[in-house]
Formats: C-alpha cells, sequence, structure tokens
C-alpha cells in the first residue's frame, strides 16, 4: 500500500462560487464547473471562463472532501471547481484506466467520513494500492464512444403548451405490474446484458446487468413504492418489487417516449410514502399533450421535438 500523497500531488482547486460565474454552454466554448456531486462525473454546468483565475488541470481527479460526498472523479478536460475540491495529478504516468481505479480507490474510503468529519486534512494520508499492484481486470476496462452534443435534427422546433389536451393514462396505455425477481435470483444468473430495474430514481432506474429478463422492452416503468418516478426502457429486463409498466397501445419509439417520460415526471408531486403511484390510481391520472388536427395525441410533433434538442443523436 502508499499513501496518496506519495502518488500524488495534491492541490486545492479554483474554490468559485457558482452564482458569481456566468454559465455558458459547452457548444460556445464553456468550461465544465465540477461541484460536490456525486452525479455527472460530478459536473454541474459549464461557464465562461474567469480571467486571473486558474483552470485546474486535464489528466486529474477531482475530490470533494467536505462531508460525507467523497466524490471521486476522472477529468479528461481542464475544468473550474467549486468549494471543497481538491484535485490530484499523478506523480508517475498513469493511464485512463488506472486514473478510474484510483476515484474508486477513493470512493471505497468515504465511509471514514461524515459532515463533521471531512477528508480534507486526512486525504493525503489514505492508502491504496501501489501501481504495481493495480488488478489485471482494470486494463479490460472498455469505454463507451463519447457522447455527441449535435441534436439528431437541425430543425428548429419551438414548444408550447397552449393547444394541448388532456389524455387519460389507461386510453394511450395498459398499465399492468412486472414479475418481481429478487436480486439473489440475478445473481445466480450471473452479469448480463439485461438490465435490472429497480424504484430507484437514478440511472434510468436500473441496479445492474445480468443474464436473465423477464419483461419485455419497449414500454414505460414507474415506481409505485416512492415517488412515481418514471423511465423508459428499451430493452428487456428484469424488475424489482413495484415497478409497474405502462405498454403502448400506439406505436412508440424512443423518442416519442423521452417525451412522454418528461411529462409523467412532472407529476411526482401527487406522489409519496402514503400516496403511491399505484396502478388504480394512474388509471385515474390524465396528462396534457400536444395534438393534431384530429385533436388526437400528435406523436410526430413529439418526436420531432426531441431531435432536434440537443445530445438527441445519443438516443
Amino acid at each position: 500500500m502508499i499513501q496518496i500523497k506519495d502518488l500524488f500531488d495534491l492541490k486545492y482547486g479554483s474554490n468559485l462560487e457558482l452564482y458569481k460565474c456566468n454559465t455558458l454552454t459547452q457548444e460556445n466554448g464553456g468550461i465544465p464547473f465540477v461541484a460536490r456531486s456525486s452525479k455527472n462525473n460530478g459536473i454541474i454546468t459549464c461557464i465562461k471562463e474567469i480571467e486571473g483565475v486558474n483552470i485546474n488541470p486535464k489528466n486529474t481527479i477531482s475530490v470533494a472532501v467536505s462531508g460525507s460526498v467523497m466524490s471521486s472523479f476522472y477529468q479528461e478536460k481542464p475544468y473550474y471547481s467549486g468549494r471543497d475540491i481538491y484535485y490530484l495529478t499523478p506523480k508517475i504516468n498513469l493511464n485512463k484506466r488506472q486514473m478510474l481505479y484510483y476515484c474508486l480507490c477513493l470512493e471505497r474510503n468515504k465511509y471514514k467520513y461524515n459532515y463533521g468529519r471531512g477528508a480534507n486534512k486526512t486525504l493525503p494520508f489514505l492508502f491504496v494500492p501501489t501501481p504495481t499492484d493495480i488488478p489485471k481486470w482494470v486494463n479490460t476496462i472498455k469505454f463507451l464512444r463519447k457522447p455527441s452534443y449535435a441534436p439528431y435534427s437541425k430543425k428548429n422546433i419551438s414548444l408550447t403548451t397552449k393547444n394541448w389536451k388532456y389524455f387519460e393514462i389507461k386510453n394511450l396505455f395498459s398499465i399492468e405490474g412486472s414479475k418481481t425477481t429478487s436480486l439473489l435470483k440475478l445473481k445466480e444468473y450471473g452479469s448480463g446484458k439485461y438490465p435490472y430495474v429497480t424504484t430507484q430514481a437514478t440511472n434510468n432506474g436500473v441496479d445492474g446487468y445480468y443474464n436473465f429478463y423477464s419483461e419485455e422492452g419497449n414500454v414505460l416503468v414507474v415506481d409505485s413504492a416512492v415517488l412515481g418516478y418514471c423511465s423508459y426502457q428499451a430493452k428487456k429486463f428484469s424488475a424489482s418489487d413495484h415497478v409497474e409498466k405502462l405498454v403502448p397501445k400506439f406505436t412508440m419509439n424512443q423518442y416519442i417516449a423521452v417525451f412522454i417520460v418528461t411529462v409523467l415526471n412532472l407529476e411526482q408531486y401527487r406522489y409519496n410514502y402514503g400516496r403511491k403511484s399505484s396502478q388504480v390510481r394512474m388509471t385515474k391520472v390524465s396528462i396534457k399533450l400536444p395534438v393534431d388536427k384530429e385533436y388526437t395525441p400528435d406523436w410526430q410533433f413529439m418526436e420531432d421535438y426531441i431531435k432536434s434538442l440537443p445530445c438527441s443523436s445519443n438516443l
């Protein structure tokens, strides 16, 4: 084992307050802003370059040292950072896979900290495996292709809800339950390509991939245990308890699905622990959608609108 300070140079980051910065899209030259978030690689937005303020260098690890977050991410590009963010620069040559491995090592130390005990003073002294002891599987990590920020279509489509109409969910979808599959059973099948959909409201509801499925894809699923979170499941999947399915009665693709998911997730205020998004309740819910000349749902508009949005080429 080796201490972090012997493997990395540790420096305090930009220490910016976001409300004093000017946000700017990445397409227009915005620089990523890393905060104490455990999502999206710690990046919460992009900002305009600030004269006289050093930008944290690329190919470093950002570490949130305040509270119990301890979020550690490999940053490929130069970035600004908010309060209580350190950046770690390797003293020896480490490739991307090895840097990601050390992010994981740092995350595994988060149990040592809480809101009364941050890692700002002890981070340099944490022990991690030496580079020669990095497991062989690290070199087999496969990277996803870099996402495109371009829209699928170059059409400029405006959105107004003025002429939208209400439609009952039960007339658009068959509201069904899913078969509950235990995590223990899935582990017996082993890791695979089929998502395991749970009631969590992050990562599209997916908590791992296994070599088993019980449900067909191209459906919407709704958490009926907590918040009524809705997600689109394109692939065949298995599910935990309290996962309800909305099986379309119309021809649905991923673009239409994303549009409807967004609308349905705006209905979450209706639900809580005492009032769950059950199948019975969903049969009584109506949602507002754009309509065509016949006052039926304008599926083509929904598809075209989603295709016109940034990043839609990744769907």
